[in-house]
């Protein structure tokens, strides 16, 4: 049996030669002690020129292609390729992992490099977005992402001068990153004309952010900010792949291969060439390694590569002695037995002979067209023989200069492995078709007859097929990836090299399939060859894509002893010694119980966290169905009471003590407390499926369980409050399976039923992840923590026995070394013992092993069959095993100083039930208060005295699923019946135990008492059934009519004179009880029986089947009966577990195609129906449920299915049975009126309740609303035709020749106003910004500084407004709208402010690549300075509507627009993600921390509002439960506050505010508003409350009102703003002022004393605005806007002077040259004309139905120029008077009028128009100018026109959608501005002619600028926005001359 075991010897890598080189740069270093680092293939290589010694780091398990050093020079960070690839941190030194990154990066990691103080790590990956990361290395944490570029990243640096900052770099581009909170932003580098857009390779930063960088064409290029400042032009001939900083200068290193020295500046210092130097260190490079020869009597290895160079390495002194050029490149190689000739198979066909001595040629030969792959000699020297592709081997004559002397043809496919035998006589060769084939020599006959062969000895052994190595090959596979082996005659040992980069050693010879082996890594893909040394004391394996030779040392067993210091070395794959996995015959046969837990699934068809969606996917088909009005839900509810049960057959170590010595274990979903002295229980009733482990906290006070799942949870509670701490998810599947607390109570491990059962340490408190691993492919049963060093645990499971120490991010396993000692064998527990090293562990053979460190020290037979369980004491140890004994051991398991057996006879009298067997099999042990505590695999907790009696305390079913549960006629007891083959008697009593047992020798699925009590039925899944007496549980009768299971029986009412059997054959048999005879068979079922019942006269049954079928049929015959429906229901039936009919409707759940209701059962007042379905939910409904979807209230206790229920006699309990779970859950039945004030576990029904939440329009229209980002914004203004960067341009008639004598072309424009010199305008500052966003935000406008300033937002600024100046300052860093807005309370964080914004959350990188840029952010920011503290990036996609400050200020809450409406909370210094759920499936309005709180917090929607606990990173939610109230209903939710004692107050749609206790409604304040709560603001120094709402003003109601503490009383306040309605959507109360922002843009200061009112902010109420002129001389401007009014602001004094209520809409405003009247157009048609003194109408005329767009008085004042969208510009003559009658229009504009200018004679018209056309006319003729020479000589007195040669150059590229919107030339006439779609203003020159002009740009207004235009003086430009209905006050920065 030997052969197929492992070999026990050991191969150590001794050296590596080469270097990787190829396509990987910047990584080689020398370390802090003066060594060199570097990487070749898969692993890390520290070299010592001094001591020539090379150490080695494996820890990656492929490729690494990316290095960095730590500053400190002796870390060392490398990444690796692959599918998961993985970063390490190791030292140089010890070259042991410090810290693994892991889960981020996808194909690879390109770049690595350490910040300056070497705490962070960038890394760079290979994926198709670049991803550029950066981690805390340390915690192995990632601190941000983002995507880098489009193309390949090949460098990325620190800034060493700056902290936050970063630079990367890579094809064509290079990117300056600053990472703020968790946001990483780019800022691409502009190249500009100062040199090429190219691809830059490598990076330098030095300070005063100068970056220096190396590029693609040898120059460098030199950066100062963003911006290329110069280049030095030559620096290489060639691309500049490498560029190093010190502290005297620069090197660069390039591919010309000259390294060049600079100094500070960039001046260049000297030059050295490597081309012109002796070769350094080298190794093969381009191209694949094949060839490997051995030399046969010195240790020489020679090796030959596709780089077409042969090289002979010293094996001793690790040296390259020689090295030699060929013409081809080289395939193979063989040296001759005496040493003199080496052999090269080139890839051509041919071979070449050289001397060894000096390499001279000796004969060169090409017989074939194909590659040589193989060539070998002769063992007497005389032949060679080679084999070609082409699948011939020639052989040829040594001494006769290699003539041919013989062929061999016998092989299909290419020749692969050739050998001799030991004569000479024959060779034996290996095809690509895995054949082996036999040849005489040196002919080359074929040899068929296999006796001639049978006794050769060959020389060596190196073929891949054959008898003696049919071992190397797996045992069901055919594949070919065994690249080369080499057998070890001497140490009976072979070597094999395979496609998968590992190098194993297996026993030789080995005859079977699937042998053992010992393995070893550190190649990266093929290895290509593996060669035994000459003396065997080396292996030598060549890598074919890594080009690295690799060397090991041979360590044969005999030297194994001394060499224990070689224990395995670390590393993260299961790598070194891996035993095999094929059949580990020599490994005893697993224990019956371990095999079936083994196959036990934990996978579930439908799993609880799928609901949520499913029940949308169904919601669907149920909105047709609910049109009846359904039932409320019960009034009763249940509260669990006590379980019989304990899980014990799949679980282990899940039993324990509290502080106060409760007993806690769990059974089901349930976490149970038990009270031994009053035997009572209370619950954790967290989870929602099975538990599977539990864990004590060491002060024994919290306890963590973990259940099965999706994404299973693990969850740690108090034992006293009951109360979750924390909850931990997302790192594992399908469930965790073992759990245990660090020795501190810190940490957590967990360990996952996943394929590669993962293994995860937790900081449970926080819920953060600190490391992950997998653990092993075999189930996992123990974790345990070490209780010294809290970095260290072991794992123990099927096979395995593993220590691991944590490395940041990732946990390194190292499996427990046997050696000679034991077999690798089953772990079923583990202890750590008395020191650090020392730990136990319990074996599947009854064994305990003694571990010290990782190697096993002994072991010790402790049980007969598995140990189960291990508990260490302070001075010992005890163990329990499958033979039912406890067993106490001394401290070193020497000796055992005493053991219990678990038997009936030694139970004690106060025991609580009866024990089904002698010695169960003990699955949990535990110590304290004097006792052992013992669980069993039945299901039973027993307490063992020190002095030997055993209490049993709990009990439940064993295994196998309950179906069967009766409850007694008249008395507290009730009957079960199981597949475990027991028929078990419960008391319900207040004893709680199990009052009789009986062995059955079926399994039984029903049982039923009779009506007096005395006899039970029991119903056998044989199909059999027995009566038995009720007391004694001895038979009666029994009867075996059929053959499948029974599934019901029942006696009829009254005297019980017949029994109703119904069998899984679809029969339900009817018996006399008396005559014990069948009387009748109820026959027409088409499917198996579920439920039958018989009615109260015992002459009708009702009967359920598989089919859903229900069907009546007559006693005692069994003739079946049709019945109505509306019959059925009068017919009162004996007992009620029917789940079909009418009157059981309601029961079934919207998602009935998953889940089955499986049993029901009605009270026997008839009210209450309460049911049990296969997810395990127990639910209450009112009976009848009629109606689909009935409401009802359920309670999740059980995991799956609730096989059945049972009211008791009486109805004060419910008993419900757990099918798999195994367990008896009771329940009390709490009345109606019973209820105390005491929160209750039940959800409420699932569906949401069809009752609308409310109407009001201003609700609707906010949570209508769609956010457009800016990037995607389109065209405000319907225009078509071609853009005018797209057309082309007709010459011009007369092209004047350059030279003319014609007089000179006048000015395109009149300068008018500005002095003699004209400066053009530089820049744009922003000055003043009017509007604040009321429309659908709220709580947005709040004080800072004592009520000194006030800070809101609108468009994307938000506003830092002084209110005694009016001054405003602005914070502008974001890039798209503001949606929401709040001040950080906490005095720590004085003035600190949060905004959120829309935004996009596109992962795919489709839509240009600032789409990512545009994901929705929110930004924390200083709101006096403007310093950005924290940029939040979220996956909220569309937006962040609602954010909030804990109370001590350090986290962040935030509500996403998503479809799913994401609650997240976020540590916003670090900006790390805490914890993120859905919040609801409508629209969540406000979501806010309780102030007192950094864990509890309250949201509220559309009909939601739900209370919300942060536990760790979890967050856990209620909804409002309204049922206390009488008639309260679920209304729509708008704003909410806070009060003492847990109080929370919502605002509704319909006025009234909720008070809330907890999560339960307790009282309605009826109308405190008149109409919608929009606001609410909680003071926190005196707890008052303001509330905000939408109300006509009155004498007594106000739409603002403070209340006290508690909303008793209140004071209203009255808004004097003149509007019909005032609409208050924020609200916020300082020293003795409430500050409320309205829907109408107001902002109003109102004096708490005396109620007097201040309007700060002003502001147009609905946009857009379009309508905007400047005065001729002063410094005022006019707005028109949709909201019908028009308003004069006054820039100097930042205020609104006037505002004129038009009663339409507005478009469009003008002022006369002089300034003394005002021209306004309207929507409607009509226009007016004012007087601007006196404001009254000069004249009005409304001569069109459409919207005036534009209207222009002319420079005379003369004539007025009315254009609208009638495609018309009509004519008015002032000089007329008021009449206003038309004089004559302009005829075939071709599209509406978009804006007009005049010429400054009055004599021209220019006309801009919806289709991209501008067209000249005459004034006031109105005839169509088309002479464009006439055209290009009128000088214009304003241009605010988009079209024309002229400005061309405004349009953008990007404009495929969206629109150049307005522009405006300055008075000086040289510069322009424009407003476009994308919400942009931008600066130009005048005129523009080219396309895509320079421009600069500014940012701020929403999607569209509708308007802009120049003040007098060119002081100020004023735009106006559309969407934001803002206007924004713009402050000219003249150049200087």
């Amino acid at each position: 049996m030997a052969a197929r075991s492992a070999p026990n010897c050991h191969l150590r890598l001794e050296w590596v030669y080469g270097y990787r080189g190829h396509q990987c740069r910047n990584n080689l270093y020398y370390t802090a002690a003066k060594e060199i680092v570097y990487f070749v293939a898969g692993v890390g290589v520290v070299y010592s020129p001094r001591e020539h010694r090379q150490k080695f780091y494996r820890g990656h398990s492929d490729d690494i292609i990316s290095l960095a050093l730590h500053p400190e020079r002796i870390l060392v960070a490398t990444g690796q390729v692959g599918k998961e690839p993985y970063i390490c941190i190791w030292d140089s030194y010890t070259v042991q992992t410090i810290s693994i990154l892991k889960d981020v990066h996808t194909h690879g990691i390109a770049c690595l490099a350490f910040d300056l103080e070497g705490q962070r790590l960038v890394s760079v990956g290979l994926d198709s977005k670049n991803a550029v990361c950066v981690w805390d290395w340390k915690r192995g944490k990632m601190l941000s992402m983002a995507p880098g570029h489009t193309d390949r990243i090949f460098d990325v640096s620190w800034d060493l001068y700056q902290p936050n900052k970063l630079v990367s770099c890579g094809v064509k581009h290079i990117k300056f990153w600053s990472l703020c909170g968790n946001a990483l932003t780019p800022k691409r580098g502009v190249f500009g004309k100062t040199g090429d857009l190219q691809t830059i390779l490598c990076l330098a930063c030095a300070r005063d952010e100068v970056t220096y960088s190396g590029a693609l064409n040898g120059d460098i290029y030199v950066w100062k900010g963003i911006n290329l400042i110069r280049t030095i032009q030559g620096a290489h001939t060639a691309g500049i792949f490498s560029m190093n900083a010190c502290e005297e200068g620069f090197a660069t290193g390039g591919r010309d291969g000259c390294i060049r020295l600079w100094d500070l500046t960039f001046k260049p210092i000297t030059v050295i060439d490597l081309r012109e130097t002796e070769q350094g260190y080298k190794g093969h490079c381009e191209g694949e390694l094949w060839a490997l020869a051995i030399h046969p009597t010195k240790p020489l290895a020679v090796t030959g590569s596709d780089d077409r160079s042969v090289r002979i390495w010293n094996l001793v002194d690790h040296a390259l002695i020689a090295r030699c050029n060929m013409e081809e490149p080289i395939r193979c190689a063989a040296v001759n037995v005496d040493g003199i000739h080496l052999a090269l198979g080139m890839k051509d066909g041919s071979f070449t002979v050289l001397r060894v001595r000096d390499m001279t040629e000796v004969v060169h030969i090409k017989d074939r067209k194909e590659a040589i792959h193989e060539l070998k000699y002769s063992p007497d020297g005389t032949y060679l023989a080679v084999g070609c592709n082409d699948s011939s081997v020639d052989i040829y004559g040594v001494a006769q200069r290699y003539k041919k002397f013989g062929e061999c043809v016998g092989s299909l496919s290419f020749i692969t492995h050739m050998d001799w035998s030991s004569n000479s006589r024959y060779l034996q060769t290996n095809d690509g078709y895995g054949k082996r084939l036999f040849y005489r020599m040196p002919g080359g006959k074929e040899v068929t007859n296999k006796e001639e062969i049978k006794g050769v000895h060959w020389a060596s052994w190196t073929c891949v097929s054959g008898l003696e190595v049919n071992g190397i090959w797996p045992k069901y596979s055919d594949i070919n990836d065994i690249n080369s082996v080499d057998g070890n005659y001497i140490g009976q040992v072979l070597v094999t090299a395979d496609d998968y980069g590992i190098v194993k050693l297996f026993r030789y010879p080995c005859l079977r399939k699937g042998a053992k082996f010992k393995k070893y890594i550190g190649h990266s893909a093929h290895v290509t060859n593996v060669r035994w040394s000459h003396d065997y004391q080396w292996v030598i394996s060549i890598g074919g894509a890594d080009h690295s030779v690799f060397q090991w040392k041979f360590i044969p067993e005999r030297k194994l002893k001394d060499a224990l210091h070689i224990a395995p070395q670390e590393s993260l794959a299961d790598s070194n010694s891996d035993e095999s996995d094929s059949d580990l015959s020599d490994v005893p046969e697993l224990d019956s119980e371990i095999e079936q837990e083994t196959q036990l699934t934990y996978r579930r068809q439908v799993y609880k966290e799928d609901l949520p969606q499913l029940k949308e996917q169904y919601k669907e088909k149920q909105k047709s169905s609910t049109s009846k009005r359904r039932e409320q839900a019960p009034g009763n509810s249940i509260r669990l009471h006590f379980i019989h049960g304990y899980r014990g057959y799949d679980c282990r170590s899940n039993l324990f003590y509290t502080q106060i010595g409760e007993i806690v274990y769990h059974v089901a979903a349930v976490g149970v407390i038990y009270n031994r002295q009053q035997n009572t229980q209370r619950f954790y009733l967290g989870h929602d499926d099975d538990i599977l482990c539990l864990a004590m906290h060491p002060l024994k006070d919290y306890v963590a369980t973990g259940q099965v799942g999706r994404d299973p949870s693990v969850h740690i509670w108090d034992t006293e409050t009951i109360k979750p701490l924390s909850i931990l998810k997302g790192c594992h599947q399908y469930g965790v399976c073992a759990v245990d607390f660090s020795a501190d109570g810190k940490r957590l491990a967990s360990v996952g039923i996943d394929d590669s059962h993962t293994i995860v340490l937790w900081d449970w408190k926080k819920g953060e992840k600190l490391s992950i691993a997998r653990g092993s492919k075999d189930k996992i049963f123990v974790v345990k923590m070490n209780p010294y060093v809290p970095d260290k645990l072991i794992t123990a499971g099927i096979k395995h026995m593993k220590f691991w120490r944590r490395a940041g991010g990732g946990l390194i396993g190292r499996k427990g070394y046997i050696g000679t000692l034991g077999k690798s064998d089953t772990m079923m527990c583990a202890v750590y013992g008395w020191t650090e090293e020392m730990a136990f562990s319990g074996t599947s053979t009854g064994d305990v092993c003694i571990w010290r460190d990782v190697f096993l020290v002994k072991t010790v037979k402790a049980h007969d069959g598995p140990v189960f369980s291990m508990h260490a004491l302070e001075k010992g140890f005890v163990t329990g095993g499958k033979d039912g004994i406890v067993a106490l051991w001394d401290d070193s398991f020497e000796r055992c100083l005493k053991t219990y057996a678990i038997k009936r006879a030694a139970l004690a009298p106060g025991s609580k039930g009866l024990l089904l067997e002698d010695n169960p099999s003990i699955r949990a042990i535990s110590l304290g208060h004097g006792h052992i505590l013992v669980g069993t695999k039945n299901g039973e907790i027993l307490e063992v005295d020190k002095s030997g009696p055993i209490t049993l305390l709990v009990q439940g079913h064993m295994e196998g699923e309950v179906w069967g549960l009766a409850t007694h006629p008249y008395l507290p007891i009730c009957a079960t019946v199981s597949d475990d083959k027991t028929l078990r008697i419960w008391d319900l009593s207040p004893s709680h135990c199990m009052l009789a047992v009986r062995k059955l020798k079926k399994g039984g699925r029903c049982c039923c008492f009779s009506p007096d009590g005395k006899a039970l039925a029991v119903g056998l899944s044989d199909g059999g059934f027995l009566m038995a007496n009720a007391d004694t549980l001895e038979d009666l009768v029994s009867f075996h009519h059929r053959k499948d299971i029974i599934s019901d029986i029942r006696f009829s009412p009254g005297s019980g004179k017949y029994l109703a059997v119904a069998s899984h054959d679809s029969f339900v048999d009817i018996y006399n009880v008396m005559s014990s005879k069948r009387v009748g068979i109820c026959k027409g079922a088409t499917s198996y029986i579920t439920h039958i019942d018989w009615d109260i006269r015992g002459k009708l049954l009702q009967v359920n089947t598989g089919a859903k079928e229900q069907l009546f049929f007559e006693a005692p015959r069994g003739k079946r009966q049709n019945i109505p429906s509306v019959e059925v229901e009068k017919i009162v039936w004996a007992s009620c577990t029917s789940v079909l009919g009418l009157c059981c409707e309601g029961i079934w759940p919207v998602i009935g195609e998953v889940t089955d209701v499986t049993a029901s059962c009605l009270t026997s007042n008839k009210m209450i129906l309460a049911t049990g379905d296969d997810l395990g939910f127990v639910k209450l409904f009112r009976y009848p449920a009629k109606g689909k979807f009935g409401k009802f209230k359920k309670y999740v206790a059980h995991s799956t299915h609730v096989t059945n229920v049972r009211w008791t006699y009486d109805d004060s309990m419910l008993v419900t049975l757990g099918g798999a779970d195994m367990s008896l859950m009771v329940w009390t039945n709490e009345m109606e009126g019973y209820r105390e004030k005491r929160t209750c576990d039940s959800e409420e029904s699932d569906t949401d309740s069809e009752e609308d939440g409310g109407y009001d329009s201003d609700v609707t229209r906010e949570n209508e609303i769609t956010y457009t980002i800016r990037a995607l914004s389109t065209n405000i203004r319907p225009m078509f035709g071609i853009k005018p960067h797209l057309q082309q341009k007709e010459p011009s008639i007369d092209e004047r020749p350059p030279v003319s004598r014609a007089p000179p072309q006048p000015e395109k424009l009149q300068t008018n106003n500005v002095g003699k010199k004209k400066r053009p305008i530089e820049d744009l500052v922003l000055e003043l910004v009017i509007g604040y966003r009321g429309r659908d935000c709220r709580n947005n406008a709040h004080y800072l500084n004592d009520g000194d300033d006030i800070i809101y937002h609108t468009a994307s600024i938000g506003i830092l407004h002084n209110v005694a100046t009016g001054t405003q300052s602005f914070y502008q860093e974001h890039n798209d709208d503001i949606l929401c807005l709040t001040v950080n309370q906490h005095p720590k964080f004085i003035n600190i402010v949060a905004t959120g914004q829309v935004g996009m959350y596109i992962t795919t990188f489709g839509f240009y690549l600032y789409l990512l840029a545009t994901a929705p952010s929110i930004h924390i920011w200083d709101a006096m300075n403007k310093q950005t503290l924290s940029i939040l990036r979220c996956s909220h996609s569309k937006g962040v509507c609602s954010v909030s400050f804990s109370a001590t200020g350090k986290l962040l809450l935030s509500v996403g627009l998503d479809a799913e409406h994401t609650v997240t909370i976020w540590r916003w210094q670090e900006g790390t993600k805490i914890a993120s759920r859905a919040g609801h499936n409508q629209r969540i309005f406000v979501a806010e921390f309780r102030p007192d709180s950094d864990s509890q917090f309250v949201s509220v929607g559309v009909k939601h509002v739900k209370f919300w606990t942060l536990a760790g990173r979890a967050l856990l939610s209620k909804k409002g439960l309204l049922s206390t109230l009488e008639d309260a209903r679920m209304q729509t939710m708008l704003a909410v506050a806070f009060g003492a004692n847990n109080l929370t107050f919502t605002g509704t749609i319909s006025g009234d505010v909720c008070v809330w206790k907890a999560h339960m409604l307790c009282r309605i304040v009826a109308r405190a508003h008149n109409g919608p709560v929009f606001a609410m603001y909680t003071t926190l120094r005196d707890g008052l409350i303001v509330t905000g709402g939408k109300e006509r003003p009155s004498k007594e109601g106000g739409a603002v009102k403070l209340w006290d503490q508690e909303l008793r009383r209140c004071r209203a306040f009255r808004l004097e703003t003149g509007q019909a309605t005032d609409c208050v959507r924020s609200v916020c109360r300082g020293k003795g002022k409430i500050l409320v922002g309205t829907r109408n843009a107001e902002i109003i200061e109102v004096g708490e004393k005396n109620a007097a009112c201040n309007i700060l902010v002003n502001g147009h109420v609905d946009g857009p605005i379009w309508g905007l002129a400047t005065h001729p001389s002063r410094d005022f401007f006019l707005s028109a806007a949709e909201d019908g009014t028009v308003r004069l602001w006054d820039i100097a004094d930042k205020k609104m002077l006037n505002k004129v209520n038009l009663g339409h809409a507005a478009r469009t405003v003008c002022y006369s040259p002089e300034g003394d009247m005002v021209a306004i157009g309207m929507k409607n048609g009509e226009f007016i004309i004012l007087l601007v003194t006196s404001l009254k109408i000069w004249g009005k005329k409304r001569d069109r139905r459409c919207t005036i767009h534009d209207i222009r008085f002319s420079p005379d004042s003369r004539f007025l120029a009315v254009g609208s969208s009638e495609n018309a510009v009509d004519f008015y003559d002032l000089s007329l008077g008021p009449t206003l009658n038309r004089i004559s229009y302009c005829k075939d504009i071709p599209s509406f009028v978009i804006q007009m200018d005049f010429s400054a004679d009055s004599r021209h018209l220019q006309v801009s128009t919806g289709c991209y056309k501008r067209h000249v006319y005459e004034v006031p003729s109105g005839r169509h100018l088309m002479d464009q020479a006439a055209i290009d000589r009128i000088t214009w007195a304003t241009w605010t026109s988009i079209l024309g040669d002229e400005v061309v150059g405004i349009w953008s590229r990007h404009a495929e959608k969206a629109d150049v919107n307005c522009a405006c030339v300055s008075h000086s006439g040289i510069s322009l501005v424009t407003g476009d779609d994308f919400g942009m203003v931008k600066l130009f020159d005048f005129p523009c002619p080219e396309k895509f002009a320079k421009h600069k740009r500014f940012v701020g207004h929403s999607p569209h600028v509708t308007n802009i235009r120049f003040t007098s003086g060119d002081r100020h430009v004023v735009s106006a926005g559309g969407d934001d209905c803002s206007l924004f006050v713009w402050k000219c920065v003249h150049m200087l001359h």
